[in-house]
């Protein structure tokens, strides 16, 4: 099994890498392999609303010149995926959100790619905004019908400083309680396969309430 951690902070070893770590560790404790992509600061751009990826069914985004699709194609083959992002704002990171605009996008538009991996957010911020960011990075997974591992307080760690977070103890515990879970709930998973069967897949049905 494996977990891919997309860190969207233009920080590469800054706390949302630190509060990463903290999960994937739990995770490699159990055997899982994990690898982590940092997104931030690099020039991706975001969603136009095209379309094209829903016509081609091409498992790609049109928008060229940026690692979007190779990510893509990593999340479809792995077990998991940890989202992360630093607060800017309230909210996200720019280049977090354009990266999960498109991935997102191009995986609801081709049979939706992500469906059933687990998948979990992270968020490290220094002092408000961090719920906020929490429930931003949650819509991607909601709306994918992603499992969700959770621990035992919303997935948020303070710091301001490159490794302060881990002065947070709570925080600290909330995210190796989440390692543990998402480990536990690959495993679970993993051992359902040819045992118990998964829902049918659904085709998404739109409705515009303007008449």
């Amino acid at each position: 099994m494996k977990v891919i951690a997309f860190n969207g902070s233009p920080n590469k070893q800054g706390n949302t890498y630190h509060a990463i770590k903290l999960v994937l560790d739990e995770l490699e404790k159990e055997g899982i392999e994990t690898e982590i992509i940092h997104v931030g600061g690099k020039p991706i751009s975001g969603c136009t609303g095209c379309g094209l990826c829903g016509q081609n069914k091409d498992e790609k985004c049109v928008l060229a010149g940026d690692e979007v699709n190779d990510w893509i194609q990593k999340i479809k083959v792995v077990d998991g995926i940890l989202i992360g992002s630093p607060v800017h704002y309230a909210g996200i990171t720019a280049d977090m959100k354009s990266f999960l605009d498109r991935a997102f996008y191009v995986q609801g538009c081709n049979d939706r790619l992500f469906r059933h991996k687990v998948g979990a957010a992270i968020v490290a911020v220094r002092r408000s905004g961090g719920v906020t960011t929490f429930d931003q990075l949650n819509n991607y997974l909601n709306c994918s019908e992603m499992l969700m591992p959770t621990s035992n307080y919303w997935n948020v760690i303070h710091g301001a400083k490159p490794g302060e977070v881990l002065q947070d103890v709570e925080g600290v515990q909330i995210m190796r309680l989440l390692g543990k879970n998402m480990a536990w709930l690959l495993k679970l998973v993993e051992h359902s396969k040819g045992t118990v069967k998964e829902p049918e897949r659904e085709d998404k049905i739109f409705m515009n309430f303007v008449r």
